[in-house]
């Protein structure tokens, strides 16, 4: 806990390392049907739609130089937006942390008298226990997007960025509504049913509910405005009908100008929904006109450990994320484990590089190793961010916060890392060890593999077969061809005066 009787927030350290994890994960197969069915469906309708784009290669690489300018210049930008804002009647509140973010929602909440708000599905919020923190001061949040209301009627976490109950099935879904809605004794699961009885259940909420809270998905600089996109229609009425409403917005979510947005809304819906454009792309500028919107309008910004990620030149590349997903449905490590295995309310490749950024490598270690490098996560992300890059930078930290302790430097894992080290490092050792390896290996040798390796390199055999080291290398022979070449050679008659 942070502080006595606060809740524990959602981003912090992950309770149970990847792997145990990953372990439990794989055993649910109604899970792995579950997620294998979705992503795969997911991953056909994105490739449709982003083939039907011939420069989609250009926006990508937009999308990543508008991301890097606007981290070089974030300062600046920040300072910007905070005035822009201002001067069209909003009000903005800077938080330096997860606290901080939930003290100021609260509090405007109770200068309202309010007891109840309503939410749009954020991230952000998400990510500093909003809910919780909310409960604790007597504030009751209704989630609005259809997955989180399951989400929060399960009393679960979500399990992918844009679908947080994609790890559930139809009946699943039916169950937990029989289970918390009125009126829902013979409800089916058929979409259409439980369409209706989620949005009977909200209809109400839109109405009664005085404050909104939303996250952001692009703050433009210069104008002030904030941008939220989405399916299916409850943003826009959580937008418009509570006479106040609050945006959480993390630091890096901004944009220079409002001609950068063109990049953005082309890159997101197809790589998130596989749509050509959002349903609901909704923008608001300060304070709307009486009658046609909120009264009030405050935005948050909040770091949260941004500005450490900022400082880190290797990973400040995951601040370039529109929280597309387009990483969790391709990687291979997330379609078998589903996003509870991360225990990180940014679970896939994504939450892989960003978590540990936010929360320290000392506590969450585990994650930079949810991935098999195979690069997909990189080849799709619309923003360019070089995941598997970011990765082995993070792992290398890893090992190195492992050193930095006596019981680190003196486990084996690390003795022997060093002693391969010091053999790679010089071409005498490594020679050396080749041929004692070659000795070594003779007793193990059968059928031309070693099917078996002795001690902790078994894991390395488990599911694979190894070569042996060959009877001779390409130095020796090579060494060979030059004695040879050079006993053949007739030697050079002096050139005559």
């Amino acid at each position: 806990m942070s502080r006595e009787g606060v809740p524990p927030l959602p981003v912090s350290a992950p309770a149970m390392p990847f792997q145990d994890a990953a372990r439990l994960s794989l055993g649910d197969t109604q899970l792995r049907f579950n997620m294998g069915k979705a992503t795969t469906t997911i991953r056909a309708k994105r490739y449709k739609v982003v083939d039907e784009m011939p420069d989609w290669q250009n926006l990508r690489e937009a999308g990543r130089a508008i991301k890097d300018r606007t981290l070089r210049h974030l300062d600046k930008y920040l300072i910007q937006l905070e005035e822009s804002v201002t001067r069209v009647g909003g009000k903005v509140h800077w938080a330096a942390d997860a606290e901080d973010a939930n003290r100021i929602v609260a509090g405007i909440v109770k200068s309202h008298g309010a007891k109840e708000v309503v939410k749009i599905k954020s991230l952000t919020t998400d990510e500093i226990g909003l809910n919780e923190a909310l409960a604790h001061q007597g504030i009751k949040a209704y989630e609005t997007d259809l997955a989180e209301l399951i989400i929060q009627l399960a009393d679960e976490r979500s399990s992918h960025i844009l679908v947080p109950a994609i790890h559930k099935s139809r009946a699943e879904i039916r169950e937990i509504f029989r289970r918390t809605l009125e009126n829902t004794e013979h409800l089916g699961d058929e979409p259409k049913e439980l369409a209706a009885a989620a949005r009977a259940h909200l209809r109400r909420k839109f109405l009664t509910v005085p404050v909104a809270v939303s996250g952001v998905n692009f703050g433009v600089a210069d104008t002030g405005t904030i941008c939220i996109v989405e399916s299916e229609g409850n943003g826009r009425m959580c937008l418009t009908l509570p006479k106040v409403l609050v945006s959480v917005m993390g630091i890096e979510k901004l944009v220079p100008t409002w001609r950068d947005l063109e990049v953005f809304l082309q890159l997101l819906p197809r790589s998130s929904t596989a749509e050509r454009m959002n349903p609901y792309t909704s923008f608001w500028t300060g304070i709307a006109p009486p009658g046609d919107g909120p009264d009030e309008f405050h935005l948050i910004l909040l770091d949260d450990g941004r500005s450490k990620v900022l400082a880190d030149r290797n990973g400040r590349q995951a601040l370039h994320c529109i929280r597309c997903s387009a990483c969790l449905n391709i990687c291979p490590v997330y379609e078998r484990t589903g996003g509870h295995a991360y225990n990180s309310v940014y679970p896939g490749p994504i939450g892989a590089i960003l978590t540990p950024q936010l929360v320290g490598v000392e506590n969450a270690g585990s994650l930079p190793y949810a991935s098999s490098l195979c690069g997909a996560c990189y080849e799709v992300c619309p923003v360019k961010i070089n995941i598997p890059e970011v990765l082995l930078h993070l792992r290398g930290e890893v090992v190195r916060h492992k050193q930095a302790t006596l019981a680190g430097k003196l486990s084996g894992e690390n003795i022997a890392m060093q002693t391969v080290a010091r053999v790679f490092a010089s071409p005498r050792r490594y020679e050396a060890a080749q041929k004692a390896g070659r000795l070594g290996q003779k007793l193990m040798v059968k059928g031309g593999v070693i099917e078996r390796l002795p001690g902790q390199l078994g894991g390395w055999t488990a599911v694979r077969d190894v070569y042996p080291i060959a009877p001779q290398t390409f130095r020796e022979w090579w060494k060979q061809r030059e004695k040879v070449s050079n006993t053949k050679t007739v030697p050079r008659q002096e050139a005559r005066p």
